[in-house]
């Protein structure tokens, strides 16, 4: 008999939610059978079986969350011991996260120092399906309010337009939005998914504890959009595009190849330590539904512009879909956070980490400029920097701005 656990998909997940099984109890599994989908802190991801045999039960069901490494199912391998007879675990009632032994009379109470109190890893969550979870959130409903009516008291769609406004506590008093932290007015209540905990979790720790400093610089972009032009222009007809984002990322990654000292992450070990990465692996903030990705671009510094926008658009559009893999959001060593299209001018980016460094992108917007004496209007760009003061010293971001701004005003060098 083979545990599953719940797998580690993400190296900031610390639970994983059960999306859907692909298995029910009883059916044969192979290795490289989809079993079942996680969702986890970035994504829904599939997991797969390593071993031949049997699913003999379900351990966790569908919407409840449990801690990595507890398991969530058990599979006969065939080795002759005792399998448990499957069970259907959406009919089961939802069990309590806690066991408590009882302490005894109070004659025993001499004893309570060497009472055990025995806590299992899940986390209990309303049983219901994700399809109902989804529903929860866009209406603002607290499923725990909830009574369901489909097997073992399974929370279904047609609970949902139903569900009360507010519940009876203990006492049999109705809760008031104070208690359940509703808001007395009409707003609409989202509760955070695993993907907006995480973000929450890291930017608070990012912003709390990591001493940073930002610094602002601008260019000339005029003859960045001529050459975005002319590459467009030489690629019509190919399906490609090449996008101002596409050539500051490119800029971005020969300006850390210059100056590795930004192309680095803190470590702690030790009396703390900084690791200056080999490769430019620059991450690119994307705004998608569940919330803020940052997929990354694996040796940025060596791809070709056309490349590095065929890349940035495939992880987009996995990233709306909730399909990044843990490969496509690891080993980041920078990230390129851009707002510009959006008509922002300037802002500053929290560091995702361990990351010495993040940048902010900007709109290039219209100016007016002295050249040679005349007035000229000119696109400009501004990007601010925000880094680690533990590891990136001011003089070190100044002169990777300086070196950034040369190139995104000769982009002909992005070529090379």
């Amino acid at each position: 008999m083979i545990d599953i656990p719940m797998p580690r998909l993400s190296d900031t997940m610390e639970e994983g939610t059960i999306a859907a099984w692909h298995k029910k109890p009883g059916d044969l599994v192979s290795p490289g059978d989809v079993i079942v989908e996680i969702e986890t802190d970035k994504a829904v991801m599939e997991h797969e079986a390593y071993e031949l045999g049997t699913l003999a039960s379900i351990l966790v069901p569908e919407g409840e969350s449990v801690a990595i490494g507890t398991p969530i199912a058990r599979l006969d391998d065939g080795t002759g011991e005792d399998v448990p007879a499957p069970q259907d675990t959406s009919a089961a009632e939802a069990s309590t996260a806690t066991e408590i032994t009882p302490i005894g009379s109070p004659a025993e109470s001499s004893t309570a120092s060497d009472t055990k109190v025995r806590s299992t890893q899940k986390t209990v969550h309303p049983r219901a399906t994700p399809l109902v979870r989804k529903l929860a959130r866009e209406r603002g409903i607290d499923l725990t309010a909830v009574s369901g009516t489909g097997p073992g008291g399974r929370i279904v769609r047609a609970d949902i337009p139903a569900a009360p406004e507010s519940a009876p506590d203990e006492t049999g008093a109705a809760t008031t939005p104070a208690q359940t932290g509703t808001p007395a007015n009409d707003a609409e209540v989202v509760p955070f998914d695993p993907i907006r905990q995480a973000i929450g979790t890291r930017l608070t720790q990012s912003a709390t504890t990591t001493p940073t400093f930002t610094a602002t610089a601008s260019a000339d972009v005029e003859a960045l959009f001529t050459l975005r032009a002319d590459l467009n222009a030489a690629l019509d007809g190919t399906g490609d595009k090449v996008s101002i984002n596409d050539l500051v990322m490119r800029a971005v990654a020969l300006a850390l190849r210059e100056h590795p000292r930004i192309n680095a992450s803190y470590s702690p070990a030790g009396r703390g330590q900084t690791l200056m990465h080999k490769q430019v692996n620059v991450g690119v903030a994307v705004a998608a539904p569940a919330g803020l990705m940052v997929p990354v671009v694996h040796n940025t510094d060596r791809l070709a512009v056309s490349a590095i926008g065929t890349r940035i658009r495939t992880l987009s559009a996995k990233a709306m879909d909730r399909a990044l893999s843990p490969d496509d959001m690891s080993d980041g060593t920078f990230t390129v956070s851009n707002l510009g299209m959006f008509g922002v001018e300037n802002f500053t980016a929290i560091i995702n980490p361990p990351q010495g460094a993040i940048l902010a992108v900007g709109a290039a917007l219209p100016e007016t400029r002295l050249v040679d004496g005349a007035a000229v209007e000119r696109r400009r760009m501004r990007y601010t920097i925000t880094a680690d003061h533990r590891i990136i010293d001011g003089a070190d971001a100044g002169r990777f701005l300086a070196g950034l701004t040369e190139l995104l005003e000769n982009p002909l060098r992005l070529l090379a």
